[in-house]
């Protein structure tokens, strides 16, 4: 069944929390927005399936501009969604003495340079660690976001912006028409197409599946299928959490949504991962519901608690299974750039990837750039 087309102002496809705070931003400029998303609800894949860490800046000791970004957008993002926040409990950074990027010196230093408060740790806590293979323990200012309450918080400032959501609605390609993008999509078995001046494609890993049905080229990405664990934590941990710096280690900390904590790896949160340049979107056996699949978290725990010997009592309880998507360049040093592309071929649409949510916070610049040339 086809029904009547509409218009537009701007489209956001994708209604992950990049989809959601741009859609009101342009809704701040008085843009008539619509919000589609190709699952039953908003936030379900890779808003969700992370790590759920406020970033302060010190996971970036590589990226020094990164790290005073990061830092620097903390106490906004702590204001603007406190009421998604956990604050109740402590996070430690753990310097590994070997095979560490950073020294318990440099990592202070880093501290210090981009103003992130830090400490040395209480020794009750430092004794959790072996200190063969650990240099220091600081406790650090960092915390986790309950992505379920951040998406009901969308939700609200959403409705009172009147910002319509279409859910369970691809977008199946975009081409140049009379008046401005025609954008064909589906909503079940109803096919309909819009008409919009600016369409931003907001669809994370599938940010080329897109591109290649509009016949654009695509953005060299690189992709990695990750699990993140959900572990019982031991009674040590409970209102705390770990990070090990800075290298191929690990990091524990609460997950909001689920009760739990989630564990993650360097080694072996990704599965396996791959670069895209030809276009085509993330291939479909890589869905997150995928068969077959054998966790890590075993090998996890068993790495982790060389280094904190009370992970040998967590249990698993789940795991998250989610396509992560980074620019390739990105690898050297861990920095995450906003990616914010406007392609020639279909004038008006525009690919936003961030690599972390506060990179929201580099959205109005883009934007007034984008609208300034295209007024210009």
């Amino acid at each position: 069944m086809t029904v009547a087309a509409e218009n537009w102002d701007a489209i956001v496809v994708g209604g992950g929390f990049f989809g959601c705070n741009l859609a009101l931003m342009l809704a701040d400029s008085s843009m008539r927005v619509l919000v589609v998303e190709r699952d039953a609800d908003l936030m379900q894949r890779a808003s969700y399936a992370n790590q759920a860490r406020v970033h302060g800046g010190y996971h970036y000791p590589r990226s020094i501009l990164t790290g005073l970004r990061s830092h620097a957008n903390f106490s906004r993002f702590m204001r603007e969604y406190a009421v998604a926040v956990d604050r109740d409990f402590t996070h430690f950074y753990a310097i590994a003495r070997k095979f560490s990027n950073v020294t318990a010196l440099q990592f202070a230093r880093f501290c210090q340079e981009i103003g992130a408060p830090f400490r040395k740790a209480p020794s009750a806590v430092s004794r959790l660690f072996d200190r063969d293979l650990v240099e220091e323990v600081f406790e650090v200012t960092e915390y986790a976001f309950d992505s379920v309450k951040l998406k009901e918080h969308l939700l609200v400032r959403m409705a009172g912006r009147d910002i319509p959501l279409r859910l369970g609605t691809e977008a199946r390609r975009a081409t140049v028409g009379s008046r401005g993008i025609q954008v064909d999509m589906s909503t079940g078995s109803e096919s309909w197409s819009a008409t919009t001046r600016w369409l931003f494609n907001c669809t994370y890993s599938r940010i080329n599946h897109l591109l290649h049905k509009s016949e654009v080229p695509p953005i060299p990405l690189r992709h990695e299928y990750t699990e993140i664990a959900l572990i019982e934590a031991p009674e040590e941990l409970r209102k705390r959490a770990v990070t090990v710096m800075c290298g191929p280690f690990f990091s524990t900390m609460p997950f909001p949504p689920a009760g739990t904590h989630s564990l993650s790896h360097v080694r072996y949160t990704p599965h396996y991962d791959w670069e895209e340049r030809s276009g085509g979107g993330a291939p479909m056996m890589l869905d997150r519901e995928a068969p077959g699949r054998a966790s890590h978290c075993l090998n996890m725990i068993m790495d982790a608690k060389r280094f904190l010997p009370c992970l040998e009592r967590a249990r698993q309880v789940d795991s998250l299974w989610e396509v992560k998507t980074v620019l390739p360049q990105c690898e050297v040093n861990d920095a995450r750039p906003i990616l914010f592309k406007a392609h020639d071929e279909v004038p008006g649409l525009v690919s936003v990837l961030g690599g972390k949510f506060d990179n929201i916070y580099d959205l109005p610049r883009e934007l007034q750039m984008l609208f300034s040339r295209a007024e210009g």
